[in-house]
């Protein structure tokens, strides 16, 4: 049951002032302090386009998107361009390569950021495309879908199959792709004198159940590794309780498998190598599966982790889009931090994780568990009465009358550091009935835990530092951005 609660005397103060609502509170008119250039110097193609965005601070301490009312320079017009059209302020396109400054002004202050443009072709090993419901995904995907393509090879062979409308997700470990969508023949992983096959469980309450096999995993342009993986496939065996809802095809579950590069390496570790009751890990004879413990080895595993070389961790990149969203969004998933030209840290603040890859968001005068997950496609978080929920078939949903500003603060799992967020919750209704799939406003309820789902993505570069790897950002696990 969610209960209401309250609004924060300060979070009441700042609404009346920013709603022009009359009162008998007295507040000196708020000044422009700084401005925030985002994302970060970030990297272009030549010939590509990027959205940034101005986030103004106020002497209220108050935060705004300002994107539309400051006025965009580049130092450097032969290496890109910036807009100051009325429907495209703040919309970069890269000429030739080089570096350039992106500068908003307004009202005498000024944020800036460097941009460095590459030349076509110049597309480095461990990049690998991302379409927020772009080409990379099925047709009719839901909304807020990151897609990577992956290539599966049977091990020992040159036999491969690139498979697309893979979702990318930052919230799970290893790579997972359904029987439907596989052409190959791969070895089954064996234990406890049988075959062995996975139940995992998803927070959206759906589960994937499946053998898993051996695979040679090619990411990008990097080296393959052969990894354990899950083929999905509600056929195999009898199905535990624990999957009895399994997904039974890639129409069912809208993508063709799941790529998991989260904080950790193995999708259960050590709970599932020392016990076989863990709810997880099954070995079947014919279609008779009981519980078993697997080693580490034999776990599903991120694929990332086991490159030679960019093996810490990864960053997804992309850009920001309007307020009235977007029909798809293009972006990067670099492979390593601080291994490579194109990964190396800057300007980001790096948030330590616990064992089991949370960190602490203060909200509404609460403190919530939390964690920054792709794979989610909203923001969800305990609205405690200040938003309304959608009618129902989408009452999950937040629809408010209007769109509203919020800010929070994350803070490592340990406490420090930490940092303000700001974000907005829009009319869900209203923005599915638009021709657009992308949106950086929609949320919905969640009970007890705060899940900056896609949204959070769009306009930053989002660091995830692997369990035991360390970068100049740290010993993972962590989060940065």
């Amino acid at each position: 049951m969610r209960s209401g609660k309250k609004l924060n005397f300060f979070l009441i103060v700042a609404l009346v002032a920013f709603c022009g609502g009359v009162g008998h509170i007295d507040a000196a008119p708020r000044r422009l302090l700084s401005i925030a250039v985002t994302p970060a110097n970030p990297s272009m193609i030549s010939g590509t386009t990027e959205q940034f965005t101005a986030t103004g601070t106020y002497s209220d301490n108050s935060t705004r998107n300002i994107t539309s009312s400051v006025k965009w320079s580049s130092s450097a017009k032969s290496v890109a361009t910036i807009s100051n059209g009325s429907r495209s302020k703040g919309m970069a396109t890269s000429k030739a390569a080089g570096t350039t400054t992106i500068t908003a002004k307004s009202r005498g202050i000024s944020g800036s950021t460097t941009l460095t443009v590459t030349p076509v072709g110049s597309e480095a090993n461990n990049v690998l495309s991302i379409t927020v419901n772009g080409s990379l995904c099925s047709a009719n995907s839901y909304l807020n879908k990151p897609c990577v393509s992956v290539t599966v090879c049977t091990p020992g062979t040159s036999i491969c199959q690139a498979i697309d409308d893979i979702l990318l997700d930052t919230g799970s470990f290893g790579l997972r792709v359904f029987k439907q969508a596989l052409n190959l023949s791969l070895p089954q992983v064996t234990g406890a004198s049988g075959s062995i096959a996975e139940c995992v469980q998803f927070g959206d309450g759906s589960s994937d159940w499946g053998p898993v096999q051996m695979a040679s995993v090619i990411l990008g342009n990097e080296p393959a590794v052969q990894v354990p993986i899950q083929v999905i496939d509600s056929t195999f065996g009898t199905l535990p309780v624990f999957c009895r809802n399994a997904d039974p095809s890639p129409a069912a579950a809208g993508f063709n498998g799941i790529l998991g590069i989260g904080l950790f390496i193995q999708d259960c570790g050590s709970a599932c190598a020392n016990s076989a009751r863990n709810g997880m890990y099954y070995s079947c004879n014919g279609s008779i599966c009981t519980g078993t413990s697997v080693p580490l080895s034999n776990q599903v595993q991120n694929p990332v982790a086991l490159l030679p070389v960019d093996n810490n961790g990864v960053i997804v990149q992309l850009p920001s889009i309007s307020g009235s969203g977007s029909p798809s969004v293009n972006g990067n998933l670099v492979l390593g931090i601080g291994t490579q030209f194109n990964n190396l840290p800057s300007g980001v603040t790096t948030y330590p994780a616990n064992q089991v890859g949370e960190i602490i968001t203060h909200w509404n005068g609460n403190t919530y568990s939390s964690f920054i997950d792709s794979g989610s496609n909203g923001l969800f978080f305990p609205s405690s009465g200040l938003l309304p929920n959608c009618p129902s078939p989408d009452s999950a949903w937040f629809c408010p009358s209007s769109t509203t500003s919020f800010t929070a603060t994350n803070a490592g799992a340990f406490g420090s550091p930490s940092g303000t967020v700001s974000f907005e919750i829009g009319n869900f209704i209203s923005l599915m009935n638009s021709l657009n799939d992308v949106f950086d406003d929609v949320g919905g309820n969640d009970i007890g835990q705060f899940d900056w789902g896609l949204p959070f993505f769009l306009g930053r570069d989002v660091y995830y530092g692997f369990e035991g790897s360390t970068s100049s950002l740290g010993s993972g696990p962590y989060f940065a951005y």
